[in-house]
């Protein structure tokens, strides 16, 4: 007896399927996200990031930056 095998990208979209239908395509992601990598360097690019704003700067910098409707 011989098992019929299908590509695993058939087998992938399925499984996509029965999930996002079971759980909803929210929690579908979230499940699917256990299993996924990230990139880059996140330590990196925090250290990259200029770190000499502080709270009252970037209070300012939203406030200047949002429309006057809106504020």
């Amino acid at each position: 007896m011989t098992a019929d095998t299908k590509p695993l990208a058939e087998i992938t979209a399925r499984a996509i399927e029965i999930l996002s239908r079971e759980l909803g395509p929210a929690d579908t992601l979230r499940f699917i996200n256990q299993f996924t990598t990230g990139s880059g360097n996140y330590t990196a690019e925090r250290d990259a990031l200029p770190g000499t704003m502080t709270l009252d700067d970037i209070i300012v910098e939203i406030k200047e930056s949002t429309p006057r409707d809106f504020a």
